[in-house]
């Protein structure tokens, strides 16, 4: 089954020969590999590159051991440039090979070597590789399907695909899982067997069971706002576990820096500046979020929200959380200050957007409290309803912009419409 992903394929093709190394990151097991190895290279050749200057080497393949070892590595790829032309080298799990930042710096010296390399364990996609080829380095952070490219080789309806989608994700080789059985077998293992385990590993961790705690508070709150001193009453009150809130904040670093997680910080809308705690956590996967909780709690409101978080990051946009401070009146004709909460506070280059999550508005009563927060913003950029059901997009008598889900999903430029 081929998935394009004329995203990634896009931003590689973009930043052919720009002189630097090109860092495709992100979770393990979202793609990377395809589409460095098969979407790439079979773009390079379409545009008439030999298949002589296309240098490709997995370090994970076990004939390839031997150049997990600089020199070996080093001499394997000048080996392989034939002559002054531009050649091209695709690395795979670069993180396998000693003092890989060094052979990848002598890689940069050769004129005519152009250089993508990728990843999968918690080492490599740690943000301590941004920082390593701080100036040398161009990241492509890859996700995993979003919803449009899962749909477009979905045999079956929207409403199927999306209960499909946010119940298992959006991890490529789930669509080679046939029953649900299977599909929550796949996840479970990979969360245990590959993420938590790169973890322990990388840090060093003997007691997991704090660790494995906190992951499922998480999960059970995407959406909520959580910081580490919250995270950590909970442990003492509810799990009985007796843990640090710089503990607690380590290991969401942990979670962040492998990807698994990403947080949202909160905006002072009128204040103009952001409040760093508490902040909301989202899943990078919801296949993966559910399988932590074993598919108990699929509660279709977060879980909505967390894929609209997903998508706006996939489309390449900044995402906070918004807060408005409004007068409330008071029965008895006082007034006191209440903070109200816009889902999304977006910004996409000079484009900024106040988004809200509404599964449903059946009511006007609903209506209004969606409405509430966007209508005392006060300033002229676009405020968007987003909700599940399937509604023509309409702008309302205020302003705001009522959109449906599916529309949202498959339409990339729906948010300006």
């Amino acid at each position: 089954m081929k998935i394009e992903r004329t995203n990634y394929l896009t931003q590689l093709i973009n930043k052919k020969h720009n002189g630097l190394v090109k860092i495709v990151s992100g979770i393990r097991r979202c793609g990377k590999s395809y589409l460095l190895f098969q979407l790439f290279k079979q773009h390079l050749l379409d545009e008439g590159v030999s298949e002589k200057r296309i240098v490709t080497l997995a370090l994970d393949d076990y004939p390839n051991i031997k150049y997990r070892q600089p020199d070996e590595c080093y001499n394997y790829v000048k080996s392989h440039i034939i002559d002054s032309e531009m050649h091209y080298l695709l690395l795979d799990e670069v993180q396998l090979m000693d003092n890989f930042s060094d052979v990848l710096n002598g890689f940069l010296h050769i004129e005519n070597l152009d250089v993508y390399v990728t990843g999968s364990n918690s080492k490599f996609l740690s943000t301590d590789i941004v920082t390593e080829f701080r100036g040398r380095g161009d990241e492509i952070r890859v996700y995993p399907l979003s919803f449009a490219e899962f749909f477009s080789v979905y045999e079956g309806s929207w409403t199927d695909a999306w209960k499909e989608y946010y119940t298992y994700g959006g991890m490529p080789m789930i669509l080679s899982r046939q029953t649900d059985e299977e599909k929550r077998k796949y996840l479970q293992s990979l969360f245990t067997e590959t993420y938590i385990q790169d973890i322990k590993d990388r840090h060093n961790i003997r007691n997991d069971e704090e660790l494995e705690e906190l992951i499922n508070i998480l999960a059970s709150d995407i959406g909520c706002l959580v910081n580490p001193l919250i995270l950590t009453n909970t442990f003492k009150s509810v799990k009985k576990l007796d843990i640090s809130a710089p503990t607690v904040k380590n290991y969401i670093d942990y979670l962040q820096d492998s990807f698994l997680i990403s947080n949202a910080l909160r905006y002072d809308i009128k204040g103009k500046k952001y409040i760093n705690t508490p902040s909301k956590y989202y899943f990078t996967d919801l296949g993966l979020r559910n399988s932590r909780l074993r598919f108990r709690q699929t509660e279709e409101s977060h879980i909505m929200e967390n894929i609209i978080y997903n998508e706006l990051k996939i489309r390449g946009c900044d995402v906070d959380v918004g807060e408005v401070l409004i007068k409330e009146k008071q029965a008895n004709n006082t007034y006191i200050n209440k903070k109200t909460e816009v889902d999304f506070v977006v910004n996409c280059g000079y484009k900024k957007y106040y988004i809200q999550s509404a599964l449903q508005m059946p009511t006007k009563a609903k209506e209004t409290q969606e409405k509430r927060s966007l209508l005392k913003i006060g300033d002229s950029f676009k405020k968007i309803i987003i909700v599940k059901d399937d509604v023509a997009t309409y702008q309302d008598d205020d302003g705001i912009l009522i959109l449906g889900l599916k529309e949202f999903l498959l339409n990339p430029n729906c948010l300006d419409i």
